[in-house]
């Protein structure tokens, strides 16, 4: 086989031609050689890109299939199982009819895929012609259109008096049973409204942006309000899905001169102005009938599903504070037992290591006894790190004052100080394995953002009071030295300790720990523990809304 050697030989040549003439114009431009390079590309980069169309990213690529719902639907009858396996006892705070409730709306679910009914709904504040708007679609619109269509005026959101909140709870409950939603506005959106919008869309529900009472603006005031409207919502509405109506327009004074010169004026009403919404409404049915009813059908899975798993963590965050408790008042013995100057978090890794091991077996993740260690000394890097120990070390000593012997205080300070950071340590792996998928991988950043808020809630000073007095308590009945030093018998009772609040410009923890406060989901079933009372006094309460 014989080798042409020719591409070769003239590829060289020219390679070498070309290192020549850069060589030249290198020696000739010198240090300039940077500085043209880089205005060429910044120029060429302009004048490509200048004048291009911007490209805008669908609202949603993933497609919606029955198959898809299906899937969804078969997560949430999961946890649902999983909830009715963990609750106790049936007869208690509802957990019966809860669990019913759940299972009908599976059921529901799945009968529902294939109607044929396609469900519409009108929202919006008060004022904004949701009735007018309602009445002018089943007259002139509904009629017309072949498929079979549902419309529900839902009661006025945003208002302030009367039965407000029942009212606007059963807007929301007609809006996420609609397929599709109308959104009446009246002019630029306000931060409620936007939340609203963006709560409907991440439910899957197909969302209109309607600007209604557009003849109450001048012409050039309505384009600009249109343009603001589309900008804001860009990133979850279509842009043909912002439309402009005018469902009770305003009467138009006609004047006209007349032969013998006077001027005549009355007038006019003008017609009802939504032909961009049913024009729009119309094409959606017609292109995406089915879809919508799938869509609305996957966001209902996915708030059953987020349902079950709320009341299942309730469940688990009832039995998981015992062990909490158990390990937090362990630490405080032994810290107390041989108290030292610093506490040192990496000794009772070992300790907390154990609670790690118990919790992730209640919430169904069981880790080794290596992995375990491996995410109580990183929580116990983490608070050193944070400053979370030297700022809970100076709250505890500020509210702990005490009339014991100097050993006996010193005592009850690490002590103290134990059982506060191994209940943070606990309850920061509560909400840890709520979320975390695959905790086997510890996620520094994700243990970082839920140990400071954990850390938030339980430093105010009045839960900070009640934990610290608990735990003194504690250690004095449960110590014999104690009570042989003060005088006293072994009774919480019987001690001589002073526990006072500090003022509370000294518990304050430094910065950078600034996190808001997680809200707590609602109880389903409360066991019955000596602790539970307690855990109600010091975790504050907080109700989930929808």
């Amino acid at each position: 086989m014989s080798i042409n050697f020719r591409p070769w030989v003239i590829g060289g040549l020219g390679l070498a031609g070309s290192i020549w003439i850069l060589d030249g114009i290198t020696d000739f431009l010198g240090d300039w050689i940077p500085a043209i390079v880089i205005g060429s590309g910044i120029t060429w980069s302009y004048l490509k890109f200048k004048g291009m169309p911007q490209v805008v990213q669908p609202i949603s690529t993933r497609p919606i299939t029955v198959e898809t719902v299906k899937d969804a639907v078969a997560e949430a009858e999961g946890i649902v199982n999983q909830l009715a396996t963990e609750v106790t006892d049936l007869s208690r705070d509802g957990s019966a009819q809860h669990l019913s409730n759940l299972r009908l709306q599976i059921h529901s679910l799945l009968s529902g895929l294939d109607r044929d009914e396609i469900r519409l709904a009108v929202m919006g504040g008060k004022g904004v012609g949701k009735s007018s708007l309602t009445e002018l679609l089943e007259q002139d619109w509904i009629a017309d259109i072949s498929q079979q269509l549902h419309l529900a005026d839902t009661p006025a959101l945003f208002s302030a008096w009367g039965d407000a909140q029942k009212l606007e709870d059963h807007a929301w409950q007609q809006g996420k049973a609609a397929d599709l939603v109308m959104f009446l506005t009246d002019g630029d959106l306000t931060e409620s409204q936007m939340q609203v919008l963006q709560q409907l869309t991440a439910a899957h529900r197909r969302t209109l942006l309607v600007f209604n009472k557009q003849d109450q603006y001048l012409p050039r005031e309505q384009t600009e309000i249109l343009a603001k409207l589309q900008d804001r919502v860009s990133e979850i509405i279509r842009p043909e899905d912002v439309v402009t109506i005018a469902t009770q327009p305003r009467p138009i004074k006609v004047r006209q001169h007349q032969a013998d010169g006077s001027v005549k004026e009355w007038l006019e009403e003008p017609g009802k102005q939504i032909t961009s919404l049913t024009d729009r409404l119309t094409e959606i049915l017609l292109k995406e009938g089915q879809k919508l009813v799938l869509a609305s059908s996957l966001g209902n899975a996915e708030a059953l599903k987020s349902e079950a798993r709320v009341q299942l963590n309730a469940i688990r965050r009832d039995r998981a504070m015992p062990l909490i408790e158990r390990t937090q008042w362990l630490v405080a013995g032994t810290a107390f037992a041989n108290p030292f100057p610093a506490l040192d978090l990496l000794a009772t890794a070992a300790i907390n290591g154990q609670m790690v091991m118990e919790l992730s077996q209640l919430y169904q993740k069981p880790l080794s006894t290596e992995q375990a260690q491996v995410i109580a000394k990183a929580l116990a890097s983490l608070m050193l790190k944070l400053g979370v120990v030297e700022a809970g070390t100076q709250a505890i000593a500020a509210v702990l004052k005490t009339n014991a012997i100097t050993y006996a205080a010193g005592g009850l300070a690490q002590g103290v100080s134990g059982a506060y950071f191994s209940r943070l340590a606990g309850l920061t792996l509560i909400e840890y394995f709520e979320t975390a998928h695959n905790p086997q991988w510890v996620k520094q950043d994700k243990l970082q953002s839920i140990l400071k808020s954990v850390f938030q809630r339980n430093q105010r000073t009045t839960v900070l009071q009640l934990f610290v007095k608990q735990a003194v308590d504690r250690l004095i009945a449960e110590t014999p030295v104690i009570a042989a030093r003060t005088g006293t018998a072994s009774s919480s009772t019987a001690a001589t300790v002073e526990v006072t609040v500090a003022p509370q410009s000294t518990v304050n923890p430094p910065q950078p720990l600034t996190a808001e406060p997680k809200r707590q989901p609602l109880r389903l079933d409360t066991p019955e523990t000596p602790n539970a009372n307690e855990e109600r006094e010091l975790e504050p309460v907080y109700e989930e809304r929808c």
